[in-house]
């Protein structure tokens, strides 16, 4: 039964996602961050390929997020069938290295990885095989490593999370005005995989951005110790809905903290598309790291002879951090405009994320060597996030390593 209540659920959420970026139902609003189109300006090699491991397949949405940017530039350069080989599935183990052998072999000229874990293995075949690119999304070790031909590549996605802890915000803003909960009792929940500096940056982020906008939110945060795991996710987000969180929001890749929020009547802040389809009266919004221009970046470098930098972190600025639209059902009246003038204040440096006024670690302000001018340099010593800072007003309900 419980793996049929999984396939049923992630069948769901496909047919969700289906047009992440798009409308995507009658109430849905434009988007404040819509996903921008890739310039090509160069030509591709009769012989280039390009192979991609991804640690689980189309039923986890962080991986059919990357899928769906893989096929976005498929189709943007014009690449045959026989030039994208894609490897779905691929354990965080040896079996990525074994993996990454066989693209070797098919003749890939970029091998790209997608999973923290899958790093290590990553950098083996890097060491292997010298004249093949080897790109990982979230490792943190290639300006250690220094190998010429191994790269590590993040975003900025605590700007779009603390635009969606706007929308989060407003919403808890408008449940206070029409009494439904006291301003005491605007307590949000989050579901988080790992206690590793990705989440902790993604959900500290979510909440400084309701924070702008709510003053007496808080936060609890109870962790899963997976990245895709239905049940867990789902009775995680049960746990906090009983312990009198208003709004959930989330960083793990299945449908069942939306679905327990859909069920429940809970506002709902998704995580790497648009889950509307199957929660229309609880999804507010959704941010999302789009990979196509990363893609696009190093594929272009392959096949001009430009190097790949070592570290690369797109932002709004590159197109690599997208809002789907918002649900106009759900949400507080306001919230696209909110969101739109919130996006152009972080274009133009006049709101900073990780401004370090605007919160406190254990009732005192942080002063690390991270922070520059009083901001906090997320992703900027390396791509990947190293933001892991227990702030005040985000309570640990557990710790999953």
């Amino acid at each position: 039964m419980k793996k049929l209540l999984a396939m049923l659920l992630a069948a769901v959420m496909l047919f969700s996602l289906a047009a992440c970026g798009g409308l995507g139902g009658s109430a849905m609003t434009e988007s404040p961050l819509p996903e921008s189109k890739l310039t090509v300006d160069y030509e591709i090699k009769d012989d280039f390929k390009i192979g991609y491991i991804c640690l689980h397949d189309e039923q986890s949405t962080y991986d059919l997020n990357f899928l769906n940017a893989a096929d976005a530039v498929t189709e943007a350069l014009g690449l045959k069938d026989d030039q994208v080989i894609i490897k779905a599935n691929v354990e965080e183990g040896n079996a990525c290295y074994d993996a990454a052998a066989d693209l070797v072999d098919q003749g890939c000229d970029i091998v790209f990885a997608n999973s923290f874990g899958h790093e290590d293995f990553m950098i083996k075949a890097a060491e292997e095989f010298p004249d093949v690119q080897f790109c990982h999304a979230t490792g943190t070790k290639a300006h250690e490593k220094k190998l010429p031909n191994y790269h590590n590549a993040f975003a900025s996605i605590y700007e779009g999370r603390y635009l969606a802890g706007i929308a989060a915000g407003m919403k808890l803003n408008e449940m206070i005005e029409a009494g439904e909960i006291t301003a005491e009792q605007a307590k949000m929940g989050y579901v988080g995989a790992f206690t590793y500096a990705e989440v902790i940056s993604g959900y500290s982020s979510f909440y400084l951005g309701a924070k702008s906008v709510c003053p007496s939110v808080t936060m609890e945060v109870q962790f899963t110790g997976s990245w895709y795991d239905v049940n867990e996710e789902k009775n995680a987000a049960e746990a906090l809905i009983a312990r009198d969180c208003v709004l959930i929001s989330q960083h793990a890749d299945s449908m069942g903290a939306p679905g327990a929020c859909e069920a429940a009547g809970v506002p709902n802040v998704s995580y790497n598309g648009s889950t509307y389809e199957s929660c229309p009266e609880t999804f507010i919004v959704s941010s999302r790291i789009n990979w196509a221009p990363y893609f696009n970046y190093i594929i272009k470098c392959v096949n001009t002879g430009a190097a790949i930098d070592t570290d690369w972190c797109g932002g709004i600025a590159e197109g690599s951090v997208v809002l789907t639209g918002i649900n106009a059902d759900a949400a507080a009246e306001g919230t696209l405009d909110a969101l739109k003038k919130a996006v152009e204040d972080l274009k133009a440096g006049t709101v900073k994320v990780f401004d370090t006024s605007k919160f406190t670690v254990d009732g005192v302000a942080y002063t690390g060597d991270a922070v520059v001018d009083g901001i906090f340099e997320e992703s900027k010593a390396q791509s990947a996030p190293y933001f892991d800072l227990k702030i005040d007003g985000i309570t640990r309900l557990n710790e999953k390593f």
